[in-house]
């Protein structure tokens, strides 16, 4: 039986082997897009109660959940420091909650290891939510129904901006898993 060589090979999948990944995109979109994410909302408008949501720590999140490996457990305490110096809330916040976010997705994850969309999307909502109001909390207001109701709209696109986030994070991880010729 002849063996054929890969490089000749016509067929989609014969392009692809003995190919290498390009190391810059591999270590720094899933960085830049997370320090993107933090910087966005503070863009547009400054009010009294912000309508944007934390696109930083969604987009965490998003990485988390889709691409379970590629963070280590640790990775919240740089990114909720990046976080918290564009965000305006008390320095260590970010630290604290993104640190705990990542944890207890790692908890939730090693007590029910089976996963899909759904459970993505409901667990990425869920630590949202309890992120939102602990935010709430660290930025030093006393949490009334006022400003529950105020930070609706900002929960209502968390819960609603996940799905995208979750698609913007799995076209960024092709694209950082984009693999270049070897030569030779």
């Amino acid at each position: 039986m002849q063996r054929m060589n890969p490089r000749s090979r016509s067929d989609q999948y014969g392009r692809r082997i003995n190919r290498e990944q390009v190391p810059l995109l591999v270590y720094t979109i899933p960085t830049l897009s997370i320090m993107l994410g933090s910087i966005l909302p503070t863009l547009p408008i400054a009010g009294l109660m912000p309508i944007l949501p934390p696109l930083g720590f969604m987009v965490f999140l998003g990485w988390r959940l889709v691409r379970p490996g590629l963070l280590p457990l640790w990775a919240g305490l740089p990114f909720g420091a990046f976080d918290d110096l564009f965000s305006g809330q008390p320095f260590g916040s970010g630290i604290l909650l993104w640190s705990i976010a990542m944890i207890a997705i790692e908890l939730f994850e090693a007590r029910y290891p089976w996963r899909g969309f759904w459970q993505d999307w409901f667990t990425a909502s869920l630590v949202a939510a309890v992120y939102l109001m602990l935010m709430l909390v660290f930025s030093g207001t006393s949490p009334s129904t006022h400003h529950l109701v105020a930070a609706g709209p900002q929960f209502l696109l968390s819960l609603l901006l996940y799905p995208i986030i979750a698609r913007m994070v799995a076209w960024l991880d092709r694209l950082r898993l984009l693999r270049l010729r070897r030569v030779g």
